[in-house]
């Protein structure tokens, strides 16, 4: 890519897609555009028709997704499975018809079958039955992947595609009805110590940023601690009754405790990247590599992954929580492990830098700050 060239970042908001911009902002790029949600909506072809034909972008990262957590999949997955792939089939087509010199298109780890060998190889794709809880979303992000192929096959274009792990970082996403596993433990976490602390000043500051359900800081307590319980905050022992804020004391705060409830047997393993790690993966691809080197696509990734539980305890000690952590078995773990191999990428030249702690407290420093601004 040279510093002027016109580069298209799909998503360009979300956590992925921000990462990016800021990126190629700092190594100079100069000529960035972007399809602002809701102004354009990706799934209607003729609005990104319009927008290829007038922009005729020369390089494309396509990082807009419909996205969420194991809670938000099973809710909604005829919405994860039809706007991903309108998303992708509209956006890859384009680039084709308007002769994008290359696309890079971001997958999800998830495209691998539940029951895989560890760590995940680029050639196990479609080995096996996919992971129930998340297969509306794999399935669309697998057919991207083919599409990109096909029209490589048939067409001649340059589109590749990247596989990222579970990603965090900057512009995450804390809604608890849709969140991932990381920002959903980080926030919980925060507002059980909160809680745990009395500190209601701080709980109504989070619920204002992102309400839960449609409580927020003008809630009264009761219906902000059933919000709480609901997404497993709650009271340990006994406290006097909330009828009047003033009845709860610093002092009464020490004769009860707050534990912290959370999905799963905490015993799945997990795989985690910084998403400006991940930025700086695509943009060296996307300069160095095109899709003949790459093959089908390429898996990103730390190369190491760790339990829930051992997560939990990372963000807890981050956070500060004092309480205890409690897990609802009665939930489902997703799959038990997916670890990438990273073999491929490291071998054309890029390994990430940030390690998992490092990332995580200064994910949680920006949460608090954003709080703690308003």
């Amino acid at each position: 890519m040279e510093k002027d060239s016109k580069i298209y970042i799909a998503g360009n908001t979300g956590l992925v897609g921000s990462a990016i911009v800021r990126k190629l902002k700092a190594e100079g790029y100069t000529n960035l555009v972007f399809t602002p949600y809701p102004e354009y909506d990706l799934r209607n072809q003729q609005q990104v028709e319009d927008f290829f034909r007038r922009e005729k972008p020369d390089y494309v990262f396509l990082a807009a997704a419909k996205v969420g957590g194991i809670l938000a999949n099973s809710t909604y997955p005829a919405e994860f499975i039809y706007d991903n792939l309108m998303i992708a089939t509209n956006v890859i087509h384009a680039s084709y018809k308007y002769g994008a010199k290359k696309l890079l298109n971001l997958g999800s780890s998830c495209i691998y079958p539940k029951l895989a060998p560890q760590p995940l190889k680029e050639e196990y794709l479609l080995t096996g039955p996919l992971e129930p809880t998340n297969e509306p979303y794999a399935i669309a992000k697998i057919a991207a992947i083919k599409l990109c192929r096909y029209f490589n096959k048939q067409y001649g274009t340059n589109f590749i595609s990247v596989m990222p792990t579970n990603l965090y970082g900057p512009g995450d996403n804390f809604n608890l009805e849709t969140s991932h596993v990381l920002p959903a433990i980080l926030r919980k976490m925060h507002l059980a110590k909160c809680f745990g602390n009395n500190d209601w000043d701080s709980i109504r500051k989070d619920l204002n940023k992102r309400p839960i359900e449609h409580i927020d800081g003008n809630s009264s307590d009761q219906a902000i601690i059933k919000i709480l319980e609901k997404y497993g905050i709650y009271r340990s022992t006994s406290i006097p009754s909330l009828k009047n804020k003033k009845e709860i004391s610093v002092n009464s705060c020490n004769s009860w405790t707050v534990s912290l409830k959370l999905w799963g047997t905490g015993t799945s393993r997990r795989e985690f990247l910084y998403v400006d790690d991940l930025a700086d993966a695509v943009v060296f691809l996307m300069n160095n590599y095109n899709a003949t080197d790459i093959g089908e696509f390429v898996n990103i990734g730390m190369g190491k992954d760790i339990t829930i539980k051992e997560l939990a305890e990372i963000v807890k000690e981050i956070v500060g929580f004092k309480g205890e952590i409690e897990w609802d078995t009665s939930k489902p773990d997703g799959t038990p492990q997916k670890l990438l191999n990273v073999e491929r990428i490291h071998k054309l030249g890029w390994k990430a830098k940030i390690s998992l702690k490092d990332g995580i407290i200064a994910d949680y420093k920006e949460y608090a700050d954003e709080i703690n601004s308003l």
